[in-house]
């Protein structure tokens, strides 16, 4: 097994439509964090409606950044997930990257499934966790499974659905102020105030560090959404 340079669990969690053509410094981070050239980077491509050539993208661009190894787990339903097996290349990893697409088939295919425990524990022991547009609403409690865009905030209008729980007490929402999802977030957020609501930006990450702070990468910003102590004069949502 690579030896683990970090034991401090991290989260790399993109906003959609990062750069993987060009000088691509968020994911060249990401390698970095995962170990360089010591690293071993497992791919899941799952979300995608083309896993094949997704696989094959990432695989090509983290290979050309330095990881000297990139696998490819992507099981195709909810049994192909207590396959022992790609839990066994989870627990190997110094890295992992969640490719976009459909975060339903992701929060289908893994929580509660022994490949999402596996991703619990290369999370626990230091290896860095990433993920692009699907691939980072995963990551929180609950995520946004279906939304109107704009900026206006409306009850009723959002749904959300269990993720894989690595981010605690947060929702995360991507390609935020491209697609203008702020009043989903907003609606979301207000009447669940004790969760925090972030929207990233395109080609934009937040660094998780310990579940307890981030910092921001990219060409981009990240909107923060906290209610704690937030007043409304919003009619009930019975009326």
């Amino acid at each position: 097994m690579p030896r683990q340079s970090r034991t401090t669990p991290t989260l790399f969690v993109i906003g959609g439509a990062e750069d993987r053509v060009g000088r691509a410094s968020l994911l060249r981070h990401f390698v970095t964090l995962a170990g360089g050239r010591r690293s071993r980077i497992v791919v899941v491509p799952t979300a995608s409606s083309i896993p094949t050539e997704m696989a094959a993208a990432y695989t090509e661009v983290l290979s050309r950044l330095g990881a000297p190894r990139v696998d490819v787990v992507n099981p195709t339903s909810r049994a192909d997930s207590h396959d022992p097996e790609p839990a066994a290349l989870v627990d190997q990893a110094t890295g992992v990257f969640m490719t976009g697409g459909s975060q339903l088939r992701l929060s289908q295919f893994l929580p509660g499934t022994p490949l999402g425990e596996a991703l619990h524990r290369a999370h626990a022991r230091g290896a860095v966790v990433g993920g692009t547009s699907a691939g980072a609403s995963i990551m929180s409690d609950f995520m946004i499974s279906l939304g109107e865009e704009g900026v206006t905030p409306r009850q009723r209008t959002s749904q959300l659905t269990a993720g894989l729980g690595l981010l605690r007490g947060v929702v995360v929402d991507q390609h935020f102020d491209q697609r203008s999802r702020y009043g989903r977030l907003l609606s979301v957020i207000a009447p669940s105030p004790h969760l925090l609501g972030v929207g990233i930006d395109e080609d934009t990450a937040i660094v998780v560090r310990d579940g307890r702070e981030f910092t921001v990468r990219g060409s981009g910003a990240v909107f923060v959404v906290d209610c704690r102590s937030a007043v409304t004069d919003a009619p009930d949502a019975r009326d």
